[in-house]
């Protein structure tokens, strides 16, 4: 039998890792195999030693090829130690997951970006060619022309995730023009990086039928617009069984040097999105409340009610990674909860 394996990477562009992918016909039943790329054209090698090794770590069906045809994403080594890369942030996950395996973490990241007419002018398709559309209000999971764009891309990519066998639990449109969400989890913090990792790439892949760019910026359009997240709700087995638990880890979140060390890892242009407006609180400020979309940490008003469950940390951009967001929260809750 051969078929097609298609190798998924990110590379180490910076400030904020993107998406890269190779084929490679496979033969004979082979399981994918070792394979390597030139790091010196994704900024992750120089040209006088430039092979990076791709290690296969994830695979599963390719909805957009189908047959026997699968998604292979990797992490990347340094050849001859065959040791994690330095832009191979999944290390971070794995190292954090296995120190603190008995706290049980689940993670679900709800990832929002923005659906972008051209490269070039970085405008949104929610947006008129030329100004602005009404302020926003009617476009939070609004239905209709002149509330929604791309909803064909929407559907299209919510079917691919779920042939792909990712824990994909929803979608809706978001609150500025041309705006979105997808919602991954619960899942373990290296498998729920995993998962968000190969739906952003069938997302990318999907809208280059449809001629849009998929944006993570964390603010694509300055003033009086909401920014582009990636929520993060998070819980140990603790939290899932006390409210005691819920505390401790909001105040674990908020303990000295914390919130600034989570905030360098939440992504790109963070500053320009927590402004403490547009649903937000300050990059600079911690807090944490009920139902409070405006605090650092919103705890549910279900799990107050209900005595347990998890927390959402609404700080993360919707350009962070993923590996990043888990391994902090990981650390962070594991260190505090275990003492």
């Amino acid at each position: 039998m051969t078929y097609r394996a298609e190798y998924i990477w990110t590379d180490g562009v910076e400030p904020t890792y993107g998406i890269r992918s190779k084929t490679k016909i496979i033969r004979d039943d082979e399981e994918p195999p070792i394979w390597g790329f030139d790091g010196s054209s994704t900024s992750q090698a120089t040209g006088d030693n430039s092979d990076v090794v791709l290690k296969p770590v994830f695979t599963c069906p390719d909805p957009l090829r189908g047959q026997n045809n699968i998604l292979v994403l990797c992490e990347t080594l340094l050849p001859g130690e065959m040791s994690p890369h330095p832009t191979n942030t999944r290390a971070q996950a794995r190292m954090a997951d296995e120190k603190y395996v008995d706290h049980k973490l689940l993670f679900g990241l709800e990832q929002e970006y923005t659906l972008l007419r051209d490269v070039t002018a970085k405008w949104p398709a929610g947006f008129p060619e030329s100004g602005y559309p009404g302020p926003q209000g009617p476009y939070y999971c609004g239905v209709g022309v002149g509330r929604v764009v791309g909803r064909q891309l929407i559907e299209e990519h919510t079917t691919a995730c779920i042939q792909a066998g990712l824990g994909i639990e929803g979608t809706n449109a978001e609150v500025m023009p041309g705006q979105w969400e997808f919602q991954i989890g619960p899942l373990g913090g290296v498998e729920v990086g995993d998962h968000v990792w190969i739906a952003r790439y069938l997302l990318c892949r999907i809208a280059e039928d449809h001629g849009f760019v998929v944006s993570l910026d964390a603010k694509p359009i300055r003033g009086d617009w909401n920014g582009a997240g990636m929520h993060t709700n998070v819980s140990t087995q603790s939290m899932r069984e006390n409210y005691d638990a819920i505390i401790a880890a909001c105040e674990a979140l908020g303990a000295p040097g914390k919130p600034e060390e989570h905030i360098a890892g939440y992504g790109d242009g963070i500053e320009f999105r927590l402004t403490g407006a547009h649903e937000t609180q300050r990059y600079d400020t911690f807090s944490y409340g009920v139902s409070d979309r405006g605090a650092s940490i919103r705890i549910p008003w279900q799990v107050e009610q209900n005595g347990k469950g998890y927390i959402e940390d609404r700080r993360p951009n919707a350009n962070a990674d993923p590996y990043v967001v888990t391994a902090l929260l990981t650390n962070t809750l594991g260190e505090a909860l275990s003492s």
